[in-house]
């Protein structure tokens, strides 16, 4: 990781905010406050970073329909 020059604390913040996420000690909001991002810039961001929702749009769809039927009980 390269943190030298003006980008050094940005990369630093980012990879720090990176790595909270994937222990799971922050959430996506927290990402978003702590790198001053707006919702669809953080979605990018973690996924460009290997961070995204780790389900196909397939899956996320079949979860979506299997919670609508629950709720609707």
């Amino acid at each position: 990781m390269h943190l030298d020059g003006a980008e050094g604390p940005r990369r630093a913040l980012e990879k720090f905010a990176l790595e909270g996420y994937r222990a799971g000690e922050l959430s996506r909001g927290q990402v978003s406050e702590l790198l001053d991002m707006e919702f669809n810039e953080t979605e990018r961001f973690l996924k460009d970073h290997g961070c995204g929702l780790g389900m196909s749009f397939e899956e996320y769809e079949q979860d979506s329909n299997r919670l609508r039927k629950f709720l609707a009980r």
